[in-house]
């Protein structure tokens, strides 16, 4: 079923009205959506409608709800992830799958052995919101995740913002992601994840995580790419979770 973000404020009674250019494009043109058929909204209140298409004239989109209730699309706690900027495709895959995989932000931060420069960066923050967006869409998502402007490794560290910091550094690691969460059992909280790019971190960014107490981690013995590493460190995060809250 199509999922489109909407304002409360279009919400009346049993009736939602469509008037936004995007959205109305999207369904009546793109989709050349009729009378008849369902769409999934959700509004900033994180209200889901389950809905069926009234009418649609030439410059709105009128719907009925048939229900709607509380979303329930959230990892129930704050996971955010810190990542040096891949080139191209391998970033928009990235940005998609973070997004998919309930991430609250990315931030792109600039490394020593960044692939991509700071002025190419800065050019693609708009659109990587956009692939967010879009992503969010997809997976039926409450809330867009937030692609922060580029920052530093150390800037971040430094900003008192999490609750706790781990670090994905397979050549230095002395543990992995399950021993220590298993010391560190009530660490899901405000969590930052960090993930270096291709050529891995810096002998001076190692120190900085050693100086300010940042847990070194591996993700285990095989050599991932970076894509790979955020897709398998984010799920790992995710299920160490849910594992923790069964218990």
């Amino acid at each position: 079923m199509p999922h489109f973000f909407i304002n409360s404020t279009n919400v009346c009674d049993k009736k939602i009205t469509i008037n936004d250019e995007e959205n109305y494009k999207h369904i009546a043109r793109s989709l050349r959506a009729r009378r008849g058929e369902k769409l999934l909204l959700i509004d900033e209140k994180q209200i889901q409608y389950e809905t069926i298409i009234d009418e649609i004239t030439n410059k709105e989109i009128r719907v009925n709800i048939e229900k709607s209730y509380a979303s329930n699309r959230n990892l129930g706690f704050e996971l955010y992830l810190a990542q040096s900027p891949l080139r191209s495709d391998a970033q928009s895959f990235v940005i998609e799958k973070a997004t998919e995989l309930g991430v609250s932000g990315v931030y792109p931060v600039y490394t020593d052995n960044c692939a991509v420069s700071k002025e190419m960066i800065v050019k693609k923050i708009s659109k990587w919101q956009k692939i967010m967006y879009e992503a969010s869409k997809q997976c039926e998502r409450a809330v867009i995740p937030k692609c922060y402007n580029m920052t530093d490794l150390e800037q971040l560290i430094k900003s008192g913002e999490f609750g706790c910091i781990i670090a994905f550094c397979e050549r230095l690691a002395h543990k992995t992601l399950r021993q220590y969460i298993m010391e560190n059992i009530n660490i899901f909280d405000k969590m930052l994840v960090i993930i270096g790019p291709e050529g891995g971190f810096s002998e001076e960014e190692f120190e900085m995580f050693k100086v300010n107490n940042i847990p070194m981690l591996t993700l285990g013995d095989l050599i991932l790419k970076a894509e790979t590493a955020v897709t398998v460190g984010l799920g790992n995060i995710i299920y160490e979770y849910n594992n923790s809250k069964s218990n």
